[in-house]
């Protein structure tokens, strides 16, 4: 590790100088228009998932030409796809095409892996791939979901004795802090798809890797990222059960909820750091005690179903719709 601590600070500081370089040219950057799901009311520059990207391409020309390497560049091509996306549009099949083209080059480069766990993993890799861009919708919040969650997969292999896997989850973190710098609130700039794609396809590949490499439980990857995984797949849920067109845009997350019913973006950016900090140190004590997994994620699940409930409360009480 002594001669690769320098690659997270060096990916906070490309993805700081990235992202002052791209604002200065504002009046042609792809901007992010206020909509029917959208929670800002002014246009924002949607670029600053290429200020982590580009961390994060400069920190892999260090890495050691294995397994994890591989991620990072499937991660690059998913973030060239979304920015092709968001400059020129892409159909949702090709698009889709691409997430299970990645999900399927990760399962090939990791560990072999149960013929059961082969088919879960394959869904599960391009449903985070997409549910943490469908929470890309408020000011740090996706930021500090992969600054907290990739810091924690970082320690965990590092306790694990897993070099490469460490640096390149402290170095996803960094470039994450850079980025934050942006866009804690009042965000300048939003992640947009090029960023929030690969960050998630990234979380879910990093989690099963490992996974299969014996470092940690797979309730681990799963607390971690708890936060997002949560709120969005309730939300899918929840909108199958309403007969919603769940590809439509939408402001029905519980985040998006909050804040319609009088939350700042600072106060459930702050709020969120607090539970997504808990969820690292819990899913680190699971990686370390695996025989605490069953009470810790019960009361995970306790928990999440109490502020769901409260939520939905609130909600109803405040008479706005879906």
């Amino acid at each position: 590790m002594s001669e690769l601590w320098f690659l997270p600070p060096l990916a906070l500081v490309v993805c700081w100088l990235t992202l002052i370089l791209l604002l200065r040219r504002e009046t042609v950057l792809p901007m992010d228009h206020p909509n029917e799901r959208s929670l800002h009311v002014r246009p924002t520059p949607r670029i600053g998932g290429l200020g982590i990207m580009a961390g994060l391409a400069i920190c892999t020309l260090f890495l050691r030409p294995d397994g994890v390497l591989v991620l990072m560049l499937v991660a690059l091509g998913l973030c060239a796809l979304s920015l092709l996306d968001d400059l020129r549009g892409l159909s949702v099949r090709v698009r889709f095409a691409g997430h299970f083209i990645a999900a399927g080059a990760a399962l090939y480069v990791l560990p072999d892996l149960p013929g059961w766990a082969w088919w879960l993993a394959l869904p599960a890799l391009v449903w985070m791939t997409n549910l943490y861009n469908f929470m890309d919708g408020s000011d740090g919040l996706a930021g500090g979901m992969a600054l907290f969650g990739f810091a924690s997969y970082g320690a965990a292999a590092w306790l694990g004795g897993a070099e490469s896997l460490a640096v390149l989850a402290w170095v996803i973190a960094a470039a994450s802090a850079g980025f934050l710098l942006f866009n804690f609130p009042p965000a300048r700039v939003f992640m947009g798809d090029a960023g929030s794609i690969p960050l998630g396809y990234l979380a879910a590949a990093l989690g099963l890797a490992g996974w299969a490499e014996g470092l940690w439980p797979i309730a681990f990857p799963v607390l971690v990222f708890s936060p997002f995984i949560v709120d969005a797949s309730a939300t899918l849920l929840r909108r199958l059960s309403r007969g919603e067109k769940i590809w439509q845009a939408h402001r029905s997350h519980y985040y998006q909820r909050l804040v319609r019913m009088g939350w700042s973006h600072r106060r459930l950016a702050l709020a969120e750091y607090v539970v997504m900090a808990v969820a690292g140190v819990s899913g680190l004590a699971v990686a370390s005690h695996p025989d605490w997994q069953p009470g810790i994620v019960l009361a995970w699940a306790v928990f999440y179903l109490f502020l769901a409930v409260v939520i939905d409360r609130r909600w109803k009480e405040s008479g706005l719709a879906y």
